[in-house]
């Protein structure tokens, strides 16, 4: 058979019947209209949350548990492999920083997160300066070592 626009059909099976409920026993779908019998299942909005038959939920036969500190910070954690592939692309402007702004216009973080935190992990290459929210003993001793200078923000 030709190709042509009036003969175009869809492949078998690629589009498939929607269900037609409550339209007599014969149907196969009719009555109950595959919900079973009576009681809740068989109506509509099925399922209470949390609602176990009457028993006492695990939400209440559960104790509470520690607190949540309203005052935590979410942080980003920047190593020097980080700060040496950013000066490796050429990314930190002639006498810049590397801080929080530098680190989300070039999305090597979230906008979301609120404060830098710099770790000791690899090896610094240059002299730079990290201003930052926090940053271990380890990496303020290696980042001086190499030259560079911190900025606690």
């Amino acid at each position: 058979m030709e190709f042509q626009l009036n003969t175009i059909k869809d492949n078998l099976g690629a589009r498939v019947g929607k269900k037609v409920l409550g339209r007599g026993i014969g149907s196969g779908l009719g009555k109950t209209s595959g919900r079973g019998g009576k009681g809740q299942t068989a109506r509509s909005g099925v399922a209470i949350n949390g609602f176990e038959g009457g028993q006492t939920p695990i939400y209440r036969r559960l104790p509470k548990r520690g607190f949540v500190n309203i005052h935590r910070m979410s942080m980003y954690e920047i190593d020097f492999n980080k700060i040496n592939h950013i000066v490796s692309k050429g990314l930190l402007p002639e006498g810049g920083q590397i801080d929080r702004a530098l680190l989300i216009q070039h999305r090597y973080m979230p906008k979301h997160i609120e404060g830098v935190s710099l770790i000791a992990n690899g090896v610094l290459q240059s002299p730079v300066k990290v201003a930052v929210t926090r940053a271990s003993k380890n990496a303020q001793e290696l980042l001086e070592k190499a030259g560079g200078s911190l900025v606690i923000e």
